[in-house]
C-alpha cells in the first residue's frame, strides 16, 4: 500500500462514526480452531461435515450428530482468542458505533471482550429444544444423548446454523441494517463464497461504505473493496489500530 493509500486508509477510520465488521472462519483458524470443511481426525476423520451439519443427520442419527458437536465444542474450549479478537474488541472503544458480525460459532469473540456480538450462524455452546425451538440452559443429566429438553421431553440440539436451514431472522436484519449504515465495513478472514453473509460487504459498498478486506488470500469481492489487506487478522488488525490511534 503506497503511503498515500495508507494515509487515507487511516484517515477514513479516524473519521467514522460507525463501523461494522464480518469476521469468518479465518479469525478462529489463527486460534488453531479448524475450518468447518477442514478434514477431520481421529474418530471423526471417516465423516464429512457436510454429511453431520444437517437436519436430516439429525433426525436419522442423533446421538452421532451430538457427539460430533460435543468433540468440537471440547476443540474449541481448549482455544483462546487471538490477537485479531483482542483487536476488535479494542476497536469498540475505540469508534461511536461498532457492530462485529460474526460467521463463527465459537464465542471467541465474546471472550476477548466483545459485547452484543450478531451470530449468524448460531453458537455451539447453545443448545435448543427441537420442538419449541428455544434455548435450553440446563437439563437433567439422564445420561441421553441428546439430552431431553426438561420443558417438553424433546431432544435437544446445537443451538447453530445447519446446511439447509435459514439464518436467524433477527441476526441478518440486524447485520443487513449496520452494512447500510456504516462507514466504514470490515470483512475479515471470510471466504466471501457463503451467502447471505457474503453480499454484506457488497450491501455496505453500495450504500456508499469504505470497505476492507483482511484475508490471507485473495477472495471473490477482492476486486470489489476499497482496500485489501494481506495477511492474518492477529498481525494486520493490531498494527492498523496502532497507527490510526497511537499511544
Amino acid at each position: 500500500m503506497s503511503r498515500e493509500f495508507e494515509h487515507a486508509l487511516l484517515t477514513t477510520l479516524r473519521r467514522a462514526r460507525s463501523i461494522a465488521v464480518l469476521t469468518g472462519a479465518g479469525v478462529s483458524a489463527e486460534s488453531g480452531i479448524p475450518t468447518f470443511r477442514d478434514a477431520q481426525t481421529g474418530l471423526w476423520a471417516r465423516f464429512r461435515p457436510e454429511d453431520l451439519a444437517t437436519p436430516e443427520a439429525f433426525e436419522r442419527d442423533p446421538k452421532l450428530v451430538w457427539e460430533w458437536y460435543a468433540w468440537r465444542r471440547d476443540v474449541v474450549a481448549k482455544a483462546a482468542p487471538n490477537a485479531g479478537h483482542a483487536a476488535l474488541a479494542r476497536l469498540a472503544t475505540l469508534v461511536p458505533e461498532l457492530a462485529l458480525i460474526t460467521q463463527n460459532v465459537d464465542g471467541l469473540h465474546q471472550r476477548a471482550g466483545s459485547r452484543d456480538v450478531i451470530e449468524l450462524h448460531g453458537n455451539i455452546h447453545r443448545s435448543r429444544c427441537v420442538r419449541e425451538n428455544t434455548v435450553v440452559e440446563s437439563w437433567a443429566d439422564t445420561g441421553d444423548l441428546p439430552p431431553r429438553c426438561p420443558r417438553c421431553g424433546a431432544l435437544l440440539r446445537p443451538d447453530v446454523v445447519w446446511f439447509g436451514e435459514m439464518l436467524p431472522a433477527a441476526a441478518l436484519e440486524r447485520a443487513e441494517a449496520a452494512a447500510r449504515g456504516c462507514d466504514v465495513f470490515f470483512s475479515v478472514g471470510t471466504s466471501a463464497a457463503v451467502y447471505p453473509a457474503a453480499h454484506l460487504p457488497l450491501v455496505a459498498r453500495d450504500a456508499g461504505a469504505t470497505v476492507i478486506e483482511v484475508n490471507k488470500d485473495p477472495t471473490r469481492i477482492s476486486n470489489a473493496v476499497t482496500y485489501v489487506l494481506r495477511g492474518p487478522s492477529g498481525e494486520i488488525l493490531p498494527q492498523l489500530l496502532a497507527a490510526a490511534w497511537p499511544g
